[in-house]
Protein backbone atom coordinates (compact mmCIF):
# COMPACT_ATOMS: atom_id res chain seq x y z
CA UNK A 1 0.00 0.00 0.00
CA UNK A 2 1.50 3.21 -0.97
CA UNK A 3 1.49 5.91 1.73
CA UNK A 4 -0.93 8.97 1.91
CA UNK A 5 -0.66 11.84 0.38
CA UNK A 6 0.28 15.36 2.20
CA UNK A 7 -2.80 16.72 3.56
CA UNK A 8 -4.15 19.22 0.97
CA UNK A 9 -6.08 22.32 3.31
CA UNK A 10 -8.78 24.48 1.29
CA UNK A 11 -11.34 26.46 2.67
CA UNK A 12 -15.12 26.39 2.07
CA UNK A 13 -16.35 29.48 0.15
CA UNK A 14 -19.76 30.72 -0.24
CA UNK A 15 -21.15 31.87 -3.59
CA UNK A 16 -24.48 33.02 -4.98
CA UNK A 17 -25.24 33.62 -1.23
CA UNK A 18 -26.90 30.06 -0.99
CA UNK A 19 -24.01 27.74 -2.43
CA UNK A 20 -21.02 26.15 -0.76
CA UNK A 21 -17.74 25.28 -2.94
CA UNK A 22 -14.37 23.51 -2.44
CA UNK A 23 -11.52 24.23 -5.11
CA UNK A 24 -10.02 20.76 -6.30
CA UNK A 25 -6.34 20.27 -6.03
CA UNK A 26 -5.07 20.80 -9.35
CA UNK A 27 -2.23 17.69 -9.10
CA UNK A 28 -5.20 15.69 -8.34
CA UNK A 29 -7.49 17.15 -11.03
CA UNK A 30 -4.31 16.40 -14.12
CA UNK A 31 -4.07 12.99 -13.08
CA UNK A 32 -7.17 12.00 -13.55
CA UNK A 33 -7.98 13.89 -16.77
CA UNK A 34 -10.66 16.13 -15.42
CA UNK A 35 -10.66 19.49 -17.21
CA UNK A 36 -13.50 22.21 -17.68
CA UNK A 37 -16.89 20.78 -17.70
CA UNK A 38 -16.00 17.57 -16.40
CA UNK A 39 -18.67 15.88 -14.09
CA UNK A 40 -17.49 14.01 -10.63
CA UNK A 41 -19.09 11.71 -8.59
CA UNK A 42 -19.72 12.82 -4.78
CA UNK A 43 -20.55 10.60 -2.60
CA UNK A 44 -21.25 10.76 1.54
CA UNK A 45 -20.08 7.76 3.23
CA UNK A 46 -21.25 6.63 6.32
CA UNK A 47 -18.96 8.81 8.50
CA UNK A 48 -19.99 12.11 6.68
CA UNK A 49 -16.79 11.93 4.77
CA UNK A 50 -17.26 12.31 0.72
CA UNK A 51 -15.87 10.41 -1.67
CA UNK A 52 -15.05 12.46 -5.08
CA UNK A 53 -14.28 10.47 -8.15
CA UNK A 54 -14.13 11.09 -11.96
CA UNK A 55 -17.24 10.28 -13.80
CA UNK A 56 -17.97 9.03 -17.45
CA UNK A 57 -20.86 8.99 -18.84
CA UNK A 58 -20.67 5.33 -19.11
CA UNK A 59 -19.18 3.80 -16.67
CA UNK A 60 -18.27 -0.15 -17.15
CA UNK A 61 -16.48 -2.63 -14.69
CA UNK A 62 -12.58 -2.62 -14.89
CA UNK A 63 -11.15 -5.72 -16.48
CA UNK A 64 -8.81 -6.60 -14.48
CA UNK A 65 -5.86 -9.82 -14.98
CA UNK A 66 -4.37 -11.83 -12.73
CA UNK A 67 -1.62 -14.61 -13.93
CA UNK A 68 -0.73 -17.21 -11.41
CA UNK A 69 2.48 -18.50 -12.37
CA UNK A 70 3.00 -22.62 -11.38
CA UNK A 71 5.63 -24.89 -11.18
CA UNK A 72 5.40 -28.89 -10.36
CA UNK A 73 6.09 -28.60 -6.94
CA UNK A 74 2.91 -26.11 -5.78
CA UNK A 75 0.21 -28.64 -5.17
CA UNK A 76 -3.13 -28.22 -6.61
CA UNK A 77 -4.64 -27.24 -3.63
CA UNK A 78 -2.11 -24.29 -3.38
CA UNK A 79 -2.86 -23.40 -6.90
CA UNK A 80 -6.70 -23.62 -5.63
CA UNK A 81 -6.71 -21.08 -3.31
CA UNK A 82 -4.85 -18.61 -5.32
CA UNK A 83 -7.39 -18.71 -7.43
CA UNK A 84 -9.94 -18.45 -5.09
CA UNK A 85 -7.93 -15.18 -3.61
CA UNK A 86 -7.89 -13.39 -6.92
CA UNK A 87 -11.70 -14.09 -7.70
CA UNK A 88 -12.61 -12.37 -4.16
CA UNK A 89 -10.20 -9.33 -5.15
CA UNK A 90 -12.26 -9.30 -8.03
CA UNK A 91 -10.04 -10.10 -11.25
CA UNK A 92 -12.24 -10.65 -14.36
CA UNK A 93 -9.67 -12.54 -16.17
CA UNK A 94 -7.24 -15.68 -14.16
CA UNK A 95 -4.40 -16.90 -15.94
CA UNK A 96 -2.57 -19.97 -14.58
CA UNK A 97 0.53 -20.47 -16.59
CA UNK A 98 3.91 -22.75 -15.90
CA UNK A 99 6.52 -20.86 -17.78
CA UNK A 100 8.67 -23.94 -18.62
CA UNK A 101 6.24 -27.22 -19.62
CA UNK A 102 2.59 -28.35 -19.75
CA UNK A 103 0.79 -27.73 -16.54
CA UNK A 104 0.56 -31.01 -14.35
CA UNK A 105 -2.43 -32.97 -15.22
CA UNK A 106 -3.74 -32.89 -11.74
CA UNK A 107 -3.62 -29.10 -11.24
CA UNK A 108 -4.95 -28.65 -13.85
CA UNK A 109 -8.09 -30.62 -13.23
CA UNK A 110 -7.99 -28.94 -9.56
CA UNK A 111 -8.01 -25.17 -11.11
CA UNK A 112 -10.86 -26.55 -13.82
CA UNK A 113 -13.09 -28.71 -11.32
CA UNK A 114 -12.97 -26.02 -8.77
CA UNK A 115 -14.06 -23.43 -11.13
CA UNK A 116 -16.98 -25.20 -12.77
CA UNK A 117 -18.16 -26.11 -9.48
CA UNK A 118 -17.34 -23.15 -7.12
CA UNK A 119 -17.05 -19.74 -9.11
CA UNK A 120 -20.44 -18.79 -10.23
CA UNK A 121 -20.68 -16.24 -13.62
CA UNK A 122 -16.86 -17.97 -14.42
CA UNK A 123 -16.09 -20.00 -17.76
CA UNK A 124 -12.44 -21.84 -18.57
CA UNK A 125 -11.83 -19.44 -21.67
CA UNK A 126 -8.97 -21.24 -22.84
CA UNK A 127 -7.22 -24.26 -22.33
CA UNK A 128 -3.34 -24.80 -23.51
CA UNK A 129 -0.87 -27.11 -22.37
CA UNK A 130 1.27 -24.05 -20.69
CA UNK A 131 -1.44 -21.83 -19.24
CA UNK A 132 -5.22 -21.88 -18.42
CA UNK A 133 -7.83 -18.93 -18.54
CA UNK A 134 -10.54 -18.32 -16.61
CA UNK A 135 -12.84 -15.03 -17.30
CA UNK A 136 -15.74 -14.15 -15.00
CA UNK A 137 -18.77 -13.20 -17.18
CA UNK A 138 -20.87 -11.94 -14.74
CA UNK A 139 -20.90 -8.28 -13.95
CA UNK A 140 -21.59 -6.55 -10.73
CA UNK A 141 -25.22 -5.49 -11.89
CA UNK A 142 -26.74 -8.82 -12.88
CA UNK A 143 -27.02 -10.31 -9.64
CA UNK A 144 -27.08 -8.42 -6.86
CA UNK A 145 -26.36 -8.90 -3.76
CA UNK A 146 -29.77 -9.35 -2.29
CA UNK A 147 -30.85 -11.94 -5.61
CA UNK A 148 -27.53 -14.11 -4.64
CA UNK A 149 -28.68 -14.46 -0.97
CA UNK A 150 -31.63 -14.98 -1.64
CA UNK A 151 -30.92 -18.12 -3.93
CA UNK A 152 -28.46 -19.60 -1.59
CA UNK A 153 -31.06 -18.79 1.20
CA UNK A 154 -33.77 -20.74 -0.80
CA UNK A 155 -31.28 -24.00 -1.91
CA UNK A 156 -29.92 -23.85 1.99
CA UNK A 157 -33.33 -24.24 3.48
CA UNK A 158 -34.30 -26.94 0.92
CA UNK A 159 -31.19 -28.90 1.59
CA UNK A 160 -32.21 -28.62 5.64
CA UNK A 161 -35.64 -29.99 4.54
CA UNK A 162 -34.53 -32.74 2.32
CA UNK A 163 -31.96 -33.96 4.66
CA UNK A 164 -34.83 -34.48 7.56
CA UNK A 165 -36.43 -36.15 4.69
CA UNK A 166 -33.37 -39.32 4.63
CA UNK A 167 -34.29 -39.92 8.34
CA UNK A 168 -38.13 -41.48 6.75
CA UNK A 169 -36.11 -43.54 4.35
CA UNK A 170 -37.79 -41.51 1.96
CA UNK A 171 -34.75 -41.98 -1.01
CA UNK A 172 -31.80 -43.46 0.04
CA UNK A 173 -29.93 -41.21 -2.97
CA UNK A 174 -30.59 -37.90 -1.51
CA UNK A 175 -28.53 -37.97 1.39
CA UNK A 176 -25.71 -37.55 -1.44
CA UNK A 177 -27.22 -35.20 -3.75
CA UNK A 178 -27.20 -33.01 -0.64
CA UNK A 179 -23.62 -32.92 -0.25
CA UNK A 180 -23.41 -31.64 -4.01
CA UNK A 181 -26.28 -29.04 -3.39
CA UNK A 182 -23.95 -27.53 -0.34
CA UNK A 183 -21.45 -26.36 -3.68
CA UNK A 184 -24.43 -24.28 -4.99
CA UNK A 185 -24.35 -22.51 -1.57
CA UNK A 186 -20.97 -22.20 -2.07
CA UNK A 187 -21.21 -20.64 -5.18
CA UNK A 188 -23.24 -18.07 -4.27
CA UNK A 189 -21.17 -17.31 -0.79
CA UNK A 190 -17.82 -17.05 -2.64
CA UNK A 191 -19.71 -14.48 -5.34
CA UNK A 192 -21.53 -12.36 -2.38
CA UNK A 193 -17.98 -11.68 -0.87
CA UNK A 194 -16.46 -10.97 -4.38
CA UNK A 195 -19.33 -7.94 -4.90
CA UNK A 196 -19.01 -6.93 -0.92
CA UNK A 197 -14.94 -6.74 -1.61
CA UNK A 198 -15.74 -4.90 -4.96
CA UNK A 199 -17.65 -2.65 -2.59
CA UNK A 200 -15.51 -1.57 0.18
CA UNK A 201 -12.59 -0.79 -2.57
CA UNK A 202 -14.90 1.28 -4.77
CA UNK A 203 -17.84 3.36 -2.57
CA UNK A 204 -19.62 3.51 -6.50
CA UNK A 205 -19.91 -0.36 -6.54
CA UNK A 206 -22.46 -0.23 -3.47
CA UNK A 207 -25.36 0.56 -5.59
CA UNK A 208 -24.34 -1.23 -8.22
CA UNK A 209 -24.43 -4.47 -6.13
CA UNK A 210 -27.99 -3.76 -4.95
CA UNK A 211 -26.70 -1.63 -1.61
CA UNK A 212 -27.25 1.72 -0.30
CA UNK A 213 -24.58 2.13 2.12
CA UNK A 214 -21.39 0.64 3.02
CA UNK A 215 -22.22 -0.04 6.42
CA UNK A 216 -24.42 -2.97 5.46
CA UNK A 217 -21.73 -4.63 3.80
CA UNK A 218 -19.95 -5.94 7.25
CA UNK A 219 -23.91 -7.76 7.90
CA UNK A 220 -24.24 -8.93 4.93
CA UNK A 221 -20.61 -10.60 4.80
CA UNK A 222 -21.83 -12.12 8.10
CA UNK A 223 -25.46 -13.34 6.75
CA UNK A 224 -23.50 -14.99 3.90
CA UNK A 225 -21.55 -16.83 6.36
CA UNK A 226 -24.71 -18.24 8.39
CA UNK A 227 -26.46 -19.41 5.66
CA UNK A 228 -23.39 -21.24 4.62
CA UNK A 229 -22.84 -22.91 7.72
CA UNK A 230 -26.62 -23.67 7.87
CA UNK A 231 -26.26 -25.42 4.39
CA UNK A 232 -22.93 -27.46 6.07
CA UNK A 233 -25.13 -28.89 8.71
CA UNK A 234 -27.88 -30.04 6.25
CA UNK A 235 -24.90 -31.82 5.04
CA UNK A 236 -23.94 -32.85 8.67
CA UNK A 237 -27.76 -34.51 8.98
CA UNK A 238 -27.79 -35.72 5.95
CA UNK A 239 -24.77 -37.60 6.68
CA UNK A 240 -25.06 -38.81 10.13
CA UNK A 241 -28.56 -40.34 8.86
CA UNK A 242 -26.77 -42.60 6.63
CA UNK A 243 -24.57 -44.31 9.87
CA UNK A 244 -28.29 -44.81 11.43
CA UNK A 245 -29.87 -48.60 11.42
CA UNK A 246 -33.60 -46.89 11.11
CA UNK A 247 -34.26 -49.95 13.31
CA UNK A 248 -35.35 -47.85 16.51
CA UNK A 249 -36.43 -44.51 14.50
CA UNK A 250 -40.22 -44.67 15.56
CA UNK A 251 -43.21 -42.67 14.24
CA UNK A 252 -42.89 -40.51 17.36
CA UNK A 253 -39.55 -39.99 17.16
CA UNK A 254 -39.68 -38.92 13.80
CA UNK A 255 -42.35 -36.69 13.70
CA UNK A 256 -40.96 -34.57 16.70
CA UNK A 257 -37.35 -34.47 14.86
CA UNK A 258 -39.55 -33.33 12.02
CA UNK A 259 -41.72 -30.63 14.31
CA UNK A 260 -38.69 -29.22 15.57
CA UNK A 261 -36.40 -29.44 11.99
CA UNK A 262 -39.30 -27.02 10.71
CA UNK A 263 -39.43 -24.74 13.30
CA UNK A 264 -35.72 -24.28 13.18
CA UNK A 265 -35.72 -23.92 9.17
CA UNK A 266 -39.17 -21.27 9.82
CA UNK A 267 -36.40 -19.24 12.10
CA UNK A 268 -33.80 -19.38 9.30
CA UNK A 269 -36.25 -18.74 6.62
CA UNK A 270 -37.86 -15.74 8.73
CA UNK A 271 -34.72 -13.98 9.40
CA UNK A 272 -34.04 -13.88 6.09
CA UNK A 273 -37.41 -12.46 4.69
CA UNK A 274 -37.04 -9.47 7.83
CA UNK A 275 -33.69 -8.82 6.36
CA UNK A 276 -35.54 -8.41 2.86
CA UNK A 277 -38.10 -6.73 4.66
CA UNK A 278 -36.15 -4.30 6.69
CA UNK A 279 -38.28 -4.86 9.23
CA UNK A 280 -36.73 -4.85 13.03
CA UNK A 281 -39.84 -6.42 14.35
CA UNK A 282 -40.01 -9.53 12.46
CA UNK A 283 -36.08 -9.96 13.60
CA UNK A 284 -37.40 -9.69 17.05
CA UNK A 285 -39.89 -12.08 16.88
CA UNK A 286 -37.36 -14.75 15.31
CA UNK A 287 -35.22 -14.42 18.42
CA UNK A 288 -38.02 -15.31 20.85
CA UNK A 289 -38.91 -18.21 18.39
CA UNK A 290 -35.07 -19.18 17.96
CA UNK A 291 -35.42 -19.64 22.32
CA UNK A 292 -38.26 -22.12 21.92
CA UNK A 293 -36.44 -24.15 19.80
CA UNK A 294 -33.24 -24.42 21.91
CA UNK A 295 -35.62 -25.11 24.82
CA UNK A 296 -37.62 -28.08 22.61
CA UNK A 297 -33.74 -29.43 22.57
CA UNK A 298 -33.90 -31.50 26.01
CA UNK A 299 -37.32 -32.80 25.69
CA UNK A 300 -35.53 -34.58 22.10
CA UNK A 301 -32.63 -35.55 23.33
CA UNK A 302 -34.17 -37.60 26.02
CA UNK A 303 -36.71 -39.19 23.87
CA UNK A 304 -33.82 -40.18 21.95
CA UNK A 305 -31.92 -41.82 24.89
CA UNK A 306 -35.25 -43.74 25.89
CA UNK A 307 -36.26 -44.94 22.81
CA UNK A 308 -33.38 -45.88 20.74
CA UNK A 309 -30.92 -47.97 19.85
CA UNK A 310 -27.69 -47.54 21.94
CA UNK A 311 -25.52 -47.15 18.18
CA UNK A 312 -28.07 -44.89 17.00
CA UNK A 313 -27.91 -42.75 19.53
CA UNK A 314 -24.53 -40.62 18.84
CA UNK A 315 -25.70 -39.61 15.38
CA UNK A 316 -29.13 -39.08 16.38
CA UNK A 317 -27.84 -36.65 18.77
CA UNK A 318 -25.49 -34.99 16.36
CA UNK A 319 -28.61 -34.85 14.13
CA UNK A 320 -30.73 -32.39 16.79
CA UNK A 321 -27.39 -30.52 17.28
CA UNK A 322 -27.53 -29.42 13.37
CA UNK A 323 -31.35 -28.99 14.25
CA UNK A 324 -30.35 -26.55 16.85
CA UNK A 325 -27.73 -24.67 14.97
CA UNK A 326 -29.97 -23.91 11.91
CA UNK A 327 -32.12 -22.28 14.43
CA UNK A 328 -29.14 -20.38 16.22
CA UNK A 329 -27.67 -19.42 12.95
CA UNK A 330 -31.38 -17.69 12.03
CA UNK A 331 -31.28 -15.97 15.30
CA UNK A 332 -27.66 -14.68 13.98
CA UNK A 333 -29.06 -13.30 11.35
CA UNK A 334 -32.08 -11.53 13.07
CA UNK A 335 -29.41 -10.50 15.40
CA UNK A 336 -27.69 -8.29 12.18
CA UNK A 337 -31.11 -7.00 11.00
CA UNK A 338 -31.60 -5.74 14.47
CA UNK A 339 -28.01 -3.68 13.72
CA UNK A 340 -28.72 -2.81 10.70
CA UNK A 341 -32.24 -1.23 11.10
CA UNK A 342 -31.92 0.13 14.80
CA UNK A 343 -31.87 3.71 12.86
CA UNK A 344 -35.46 3.43 11.90
CA UNK A 345 -36.21 2.70 15.37
CA UNK A 346 -35.00 5.24 17.42
CA UNK A 347 -34.60 8.98 17.26
CA UNK A 348 -30.66 11.06 17.75
CA UNK A 349 -31.31 13.68 20.36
Amino acid sequence: MSAPEKEDLRKVQLTGGSTYIVSLPKGWVEKVGLGKGSVVSIVQMDDLTLCVQPRTPKRGEEVRRAVIAVTDDITPENITRRVISAYLIGYNIIQIRNPSKRIDLSQRYAVKDFTRKKLIGTEILSDLPRELTLQVLLSHSELSVKDALRRMSIIAASMHRDALSTLAGEDAQLAKEIVSMDDEVDRFGLYIIRLLKAAVVDPHAIREIGLTSSRESLGYRLITKSVERMADHAVNIAQNSLALTMSSLSGELFGELRAVSEGAVGVFEDAIEALFDWDYASAEGVLVRAEGIRRAEAGVVQMIIKNSAPEDVPALRLIVESILRTAEYGADIAEVVLNLTIRDEIREA
